[in-house]
């Protein structure tokens, strides 16, 4: 149901998996990553200079290990209380030894950018997969801890959060630990069948079907807790998918989103991992021409760039004032019940 939102001329909000190897170590060695991915940090380096040239702030959520000026790895305290087979495949060292999984750089970087961007969190310390049956609530919020006291010691207090793979569990140690807002999986067709074969297919078949991404608004789903879901997600931009799935449909559909959010005054949510831009040699221009569109429809028909802090931020007052209405014409039901009631007696 559409909520009372203040977007009146929409809005669009770009979400940004910031995590380079650490999402991919349970499936791939360095090696393997850097032959799909190349130049993955200088696509990162460009994608900032991108948004901050267009005047857009992104919300970019980063795994709290990428900010650590060293690591001792699986060793290393703040990996303590977590999975033992999932910490020991990290390696001690750091940005130097080990660019593909230490970046403080680049997170000094998103502070000082010259349009302000959010930097939130993406899983904690070191990308635990939440969802997974094996991961506890008191491992999440270990994780989670360690993650936002790794941003804590660069004056980062992170507010969003992504969950790895976007597997949603836990919810109730987002509120604990201070999170205002989280990414939740999109209800579409696709998204129930995850990182499968089956998902990618289905994927495929509704960007080549041109489906018109869903409008989102906040819910919140806790006292406190706001759900952004996304819109939009990109996937594989490599050259091999490109050939069964124009490139181009990514175009179209961030088009056809945004004429979506303005019509009906709610937000275009896209979401991706930088690393598909580093996929194929056009990847990165494709991802031009989504923020080209995104662009045109804000100086020509006045759509808002919000980060998810901004847009929960938005219709959290205008809930409250809602709520407040509902609690006045109630007690004045009630008063009025009650006076009919003396009067009839």
């Amino acid at each position: 149901m559409k909520q009372t939102t203040p977007f009146e001329r929409g809005a669009a909000v770009i979400s940004i998996d910031t995590e380079q190897i650490w999402g991919h170590m349970d499936l791939m060695n360095e090696r393997q990553f850097e032959k799909r991915y190349p130049c993955v940090r200088e696509i990162h380096d460009r994608l900032l200079e991108l948004l901050s040239a267009e005047g857009i702030g992104a919300t970019w959520t980063v795994v709290g290990a990428m900010s650590l000026a060293e690591s001792r790895g699986a060793l290393d305290e703040r990996m303590q209380g977590l999975p033992e087979h999932w910490t020991a495949r990290i390696p001690a060292g750091d940005e130097r030894t080990h660019p593909l999984w230490y970046a403080r750089s680049f997170v000094r970087q998103l502070q000082r950018a010259r349009t302000p961007q959010e930097i939130g969190m993406h899983g904690g310390i070191s990308h635990l997969i939440w969802g997974d049956r094996g991961t506890s609530s008191t491992a999440a919020e270990r994780e989670l801890r360690a993650g936002m006291q790794a941003l804590l010691e660069i004056g980062i207090r992170p507010r969003s959060f992504v969950f790895p793979r976007d597997l949603e569990a836990h919810l109730a140690v987002l509120g604990e630990c201070g999170i205002r807002c989280y990414r939740g999986r999109s209800p579409i067709l696709s998204e129930r069948f995850g990182y499968s074969k089956i998902g990618g297919i289905v994927r495929a078949a509704e960007e080549l079907a041109r489906l018109t991404p869903m409008v989102v608004w906040p819910e919140e789903s806790q006292p406190g807790l706001w759900n952004l879901r996304p819109s939009m997600f990109i996937y594989s931009l490599g050259a091999e998918r490109c050939r069964i799935v124009p490139a181009r449909l990514r175009v179209d559909r961030t088009r056809i989103g945004l004429k979506a959010a303005i019509r009906r005054q709610g937000i275009f949510h896209l979401a991706l991992h930088p690393e598909n831009l580093a996929e194929s040699l056009f990847a990165f221009s494709v991802f031009e021409s989504m923020i080209h569109e995104i662009c045109r429809f804000r100086d020509r028909h006045g759509l808002e760039t919000l980060t998810m802090i901004q847009g929960v931020d938005r219709v959290a007052p205008c809930r409250q004032a809602d709520e407040r209405k509902a609690d006045g014409r109630n007690v004045a039901g009630r008063s009025a019940s009650v006076q009919k009631a003396m009067l009839s007696a």
